[in-house]
């Protein structure tokens, strides 16, 4: 369901909030592609030139740490996502792709299987190279990239061109927060949820966002601008860190065939 434009907040409110039931039905039946609609000023990045980011392995391989999506930041679609969120679908859905713009295409695969290990991290803003204060907890891709499998994209890690991340994903429960005392429910939402988003400023001139506490994921890609735009590359680590909040150790996100059914139930 589209959300027309209005004159003033106040008129856009009134319309969300009495047609929040069809807006959350409409948001749920689609995948979610967060591609970039804007980039907001408020974002100050940090950009880092120099030596490549990717881990070599070997001349035809090599190691990314992808920052796929973070929480505490309202993205270009009104969405909050919340720490906790990815946990669900994490431990059911092995089948996970790092894929290029979001194209389920054989030879837009950039890893998946046994060369994938997707789970949360939370890192500090600044630690993701912004001048931002607060936390986040990260879906983080570690992939191990073959050039064999999509030659354009490792060139594109190995040369430190991929500075945005995007998540597909499919919402499973949303609540609805305003800024307004009119709808009790709602302003009780936003009490809770605005002092945890970095992009404060956001939220305030839009007067709405929305609480995204659980949701599917499917598969996560490079794109040249993310609706969230905190999802750079980092450096990898060389071996699994203690302070991960639900990485597995490497090689442990292999398939499990009794777990298929589960794995596409959309």
């Amino acid at each position: 369901m589209e959300i027309p434009n209005f004159d003033t907040l106040k008129e856009r409110i009134d319309f969300v909030v009495k047609n929040k039931s069809q807006i959350i039905a409409a948001k749920k039946a689609q995948i979610k592609h967060a591609d970039g609609i804007a980039v907001f000023s408020t974002l100050l990045r940090e950009h880092k030139t120099g030596a490549s980011k990717a881990m070599a392995i070997s001349d035809d391989v090599i190691k990314v740490r992808a920052i796929i999506n973070t929480t505490n930041w309202m993205d270009s679609h009104d969405d909050v996502h919340v720490p906790g969120l990815w946990s669900k679908s994490l431990s059911e859905n092995k089948m996970i792709m790092h894929l290029q713009e979001h194209k389920m295409q054989f030879d837009k695969i950039i890893s998946d299987g046994q060369n994938l290990n997707a789970f949360t991290k939370t890192y500090d803003f600044r630690e993701l190279g912004y001048d931002i204060d607060g936390t986040t907890q990260a879906l983080v891709f570690d992939s191990i990239i073959e050039k064999d499998r999509n030659p354009y994209m490792f060139e594109q890690y190995k040369q430190n061109r991929v500075n945005n991340h995007s998540v597909g994903m499919q919402y499973v429960k949303l609540l609805l927060a305003v800024n307004s005392s009119d709808f009790a429910e709602e302003k009780e939402i936003w009490d809770i949820y605005y002092p945890q988003i970095a992009n404060k400023e956001r939220a305030a001139e839009n007067g709405l966002f929305w609480v995204v506490k659980e949701a599917k994921v499917i598969e996560g890609s490079a794109v040249p601008i993310g609706s969230n735009t905190v999802t750079p590359t980092l450096e990898p680590v060389k071996s699994t860190p203690t302070n991960h909040d639900t990485e597995p150790p490497e090689g442990t996100q292999r398939i499990d065939f009794n777990k298929l059914t589960k794995c596409f139930e959309l």
